[in-house]
């Protein structure tokens, strides 16, 4: 049975098996409107969790002997009809745009829908995801889906949350964004060098846009709900600068502009921690009066930083420590990251000179 009235597609979610991964394909199972043609789940989970699991399971069959196959077994079972449509790849822990890549060459339809597995998917996203690719032009090599974050009532969004609702002014998120599988055949998918959910979407969408293809909003809607994390989650979120070292590679100085992202704080972090270690090398010198007007910058500017992260948001006494204790170590972080990221893709050229 062909997905959108003759329009085939296929559904890719790249997945560490989270507790999420239930709640997105029972919203997938509960949607309304003509199905995919095929619904493939890449377990991206490093091999060292588990290594039991063989090639691939096809709807019908049990993925395999192990802990990772149990860990599927619920998530698959919320699948109802959906049963039979259902192909799990494992990727061997690439990240998600290994796993991507993963799912879309292992399917046939013209039309490759990505998911991440922490989203769920409105009641009437198929008849949505329908009239999406019926309407797009000869042209047009991707249609992105409306992100959805719901923040809580009653209280100024945290940190965390107002982070996680720029998803809904994102571009080109993939977590929820379906391309012609020829244009991902021509642009060769996602940069597998993008090892995290970070900038991979935002790339691709240059490249595709670059070999002449054009990207439009569509009109089904997919919710993102805030999930529970670290209140030091903002910490581990500062490798993403590496990622923004190998986006200057790959399209130049102004790939912000280009990719309608917001621009990072970097240089301000740089400022900072140069300051801060200044300070600290005066200090060791003996030279007291420079190492204070030094430790002053550092500390206006560490100070300017937190009231930049605390003034929108609860300010209740557990979010304005944690923002004041991680804004002191996110400048020295980014800064860290992103001059690994310089070191790392040194080499890396224009996607133009590496473009098939």
């Amino acid at each position: 049975m062909t997905g959108t009235g003759g329009i085939g597609y296929a559904v890719v979610i790249p997945t560490l098996v989270r507790d999420t991964l239930v709640d997105c394909l029972a919203a997938l199972a509960a949607a309304h409107g003509p199905v995919p043609d095929e619904i493939v789940i890449v377990d991206d989970r490093p091999p060292e969790w588990d290594t039991a699991v063989p090639g691939d399971h096809r709807g019908g069959a049990a993925p395999g002997p192990g802990a990772a196959a149990d860990a599927l077994d619920h998530p698959l079972s919320v699948l109802g009809d959906l049963w039979d449509r259902t192909l799990v790849l494992r990727s061997g822990g690439r990240g998600p745009a290994g796993a991507r890549n993963a799912g879309f060459r292992a399917v046939t339809a013209p039309w490759t829908a990505f998911l991440d597995d922490d989203v769920q998917v409105g009641p009437y996203w198929y008849d949505q995801l329908a009239r999406d690719l019926a309407e797009a032009d000869p042209d047009t090599a991707g249609v992105r889906g409306v992100i959805a974050v719901p923040l809580p009532g009653g209280r100024r969004p945290t940190d965390r949350e107002r982070g996680l609702a720029g998803l809904a002014r994102a571009p080109w998120s993939a977590a929820d964004m379906v391309y012609r599988t020829e244009a991902l055949e021509r642009v060769d998918g996602f940069d597998e060098r993008f090892t995290r959910a970070f900038r991979e979407d935002a790339d691709l969408a240059l490249r595709v846009l670059g070999a002449g293809w054009r990207i439009r909003r569509g009109r089904r809607t997919t919710r993102h709900p805030v999930r529970p994390a670290s209140r030091w989650v903002s910490l581990a979120e500062q490798r993403a600068h590496a990622d923004d070292a190998l986006m200057r590679r790959l399209h130049g100085p102004d790939w912000w502009a280009k990719a309608v992202a917001p621009r990072s704080r970097i240089r301000r972090h740089a400022a900072v921690t140069a300051a801060g270690a200044l300070a600290l090398v005066l200090a060791v010198a003996g030279r007291r009066r420079a190492a204070a007007a030094a430790g002053l910058c550092w500390a206006s500017g560490t100070a300017a930083f937190a009231r930049e992260r605390v003034a929108p948001g609860p300010r209740t006494p557990g979010e304005v420590t944690t923002v004041v204790l991680t804004s002191v170590a996110i400048p020295p972080l980014a800064t860290w990251h992103r001059l690994r990221g310089e070191w790392r893709h040194r080499a890396a050229r224009a996607w133009r000179e590496v473009a098939p």
